[in-house]
């Protein structure tokens, strides 16, 4: 089945590309392997060298790449640019503290001398999605390649020029050559691909259903397995938060991405108290968003990533109407043939709905009012997921103490929801295992070997 590159926002067929045969991926996958041997065997400081390049690359021909995103799945231009230029910051952090952060370990035993080295295991494929399409491939190729190890990237088969821009920076910066490839496959090659012998580990990025499939075929043969999966975000305002700040941090949370973020706001939690204030507020700042075309500078939402994908939001937008989730921000899909969807809020979600059960991957904000702190904490762990979070409160406190007691990944107190290279990301639950970025990210594929010297 061929791989089309189609626009969401208009509806055209852009770009189509054969899906390469199995006899063309298992000679990508040898020349990946012949490539490690040598890459291993590199410094530090020479597989820097590159990746600041490959930074320079993105910082300076961003709108060039982030027209490629909005084409390919209808990120607003000014966001995509920005995901361009975030995935810079990525490389030069890596190339700045790899090794430090990889230098042998020394630790002290009754042997002479006793260390931990860090060691790169090999080829790594990485299966991601095509919401974040540049900086979900950068979240794992700058430190795996400054670990020493390299990769093949399974992209989303609806973002095929994305992967291809991505292999052709790596070229430029000047990486030796098969470090970084693009495999432009369907689903349907992807064990074969994790069980080819050159492969050593995987990463995924994307649904729950995604992530128990390649497991379970990983851990049937016994490969090292990171995954990021879905999330449905509680951000939770207590009494004693600041409402405007709230208010207008919620919509840019929810909003992010058209709402297509796994860390973006997705259940509010607000206490009672304050609910109808924080609800006037949030509800005037979403209704003042403008859509349009996505290259467009004032277009602050876009279409979502696929026609279907606006299918199934409105099909659990109406499942919770029909349960008694209550309107308080009309939108919807703006058509039967459209992927763009207009943004809504409900109220009153209970248990039982699809919105407060499950992830509502567009621009729905499904709000869930609480007595006090302590049914706002029951709330929001009782989700099978555990990405991201944040609690709104002007007691910083009260603030650390809710988001130690909150069952995700990550907490943000009095902040949005994000990853920054500098901290660890990942999940809980059903949102998945390990971690991506920091110093814990870059370890997620190197063999941790002990070596004790008597």
């Amino acid at each position: 089945m061929a791989i089309q590159t189609l626009n969401p926002a208009t509806g055209q067929v852009l770009k189509t590309f054969p899906p390469l045969t199995p006899a063309e991926v298992a000679d990508k996958l040898k020349a990946a392997e012949a490539a490690f041997r040598q890459w291993k065997q590199t410094s530090f400081a020479d597989r820097a060298r590159p990746m600041q390049r490959q930074a320079d690359i993105l910082e300076q021909e961003a709108g060039h790449y982030g027209r490629i995103i909005s084409l390919e799945m209808g990120k607003p231009f000014k966001d995509a640019v920005a995901e361009v230029k975030k995935c810079a910051t990525a490389c030069r952090y890596y190339a700045d503290h790899a090794a430090e952060f990889l230098g042998d370990e020394e630790m002290a035993t009754s042997a002479s001398r006793s260390l931990v080295s860090y060691e790169p295991l090999g080829v790594v494929l990485a299966i991601m999605p095509w919401n974040f399409p540049f900086w979900q491939v950068y979240r794992f190729l700058a430190p795996a390649l400054m670990a020493g190890n390299v990769g093949v990237l399974k992209h989303a088969s609806n973002v095929p020029q994305c992967a291809l821009a991505i292999e052709e920076i790596v070229r430029r910066a000047g990486f030796p050559d098969n470090v970084f490839q693009a495999l432009l496959i369907g689903s349907d090659q992807v064990d074969a691909v994790i069980a080819h012998p050159y492969v050593k580990a995987v990463t995924l990025t994307g649904s729950e259903g995604a992530g128990a499939k390649v497991a379970e075929k990983a851990g049937h043969e016994i490969k090292k397995t990171v995954l990021e999966l879905g999330g449905s975000d509680a951000f939770i305002v207590l009494e004693d938060a600041d409402l405007e700040q709230a208010a207008q941090v919620a919509v840019k949370s929810r909003m992010v991405n058209t709402g297509q973020s796994c860390i973006a706001a997705k259940r509010f939690i607000v206490v009672e108290s304050v609910a109808d204030a924080f609800l006037d507020k949030m509800k005037t700042r979403m209704a003042a968003l403008r859509t349009g075309d996505p290259l467009e500078e004032d277009c602050d939402y876009g279409p979502l990533a696929r026609k279907d994908l606006a299918e199934d939001l409105e099909k659990q937008v109406e499942a919770s109407l029909a349960k008694g989730a209550e309107i308080v921000l009309k939108g919807g899909r703006a058509g039967q043939d459209s992927a763009y969807f207009k943004p809504m809020i409900l109220k009153h979600v209970k248990p039982g709905m699809p919105a407060y059960e499950e992830e509502m991957f567009g621009p729905v904000a499904a709000v869930i009012i609480v007595a006090d702190e302590a049914e706002a904490i029951r709330v929001a762990n009782d989700s099978r997921y555990g990405l991201g979070g944040a609690v709104w409160t002007q007691d910083t406190e009260r603030g650390l103490r809710v988001a130690r007691q909150v069952e995700t990944g990550a907490m943000f107190v009095n902040a949005l929801v994000a990853s920054t290279p500098e901290m660890p990301f990942g999940g809980i639950k059903k949102s998945g295992y390990g971690r991506e970025l920091s110093y814990i990210g870059i370890r997620e594929f190197t063999n941790q070997k002990s070596i004790w010297i008597a």
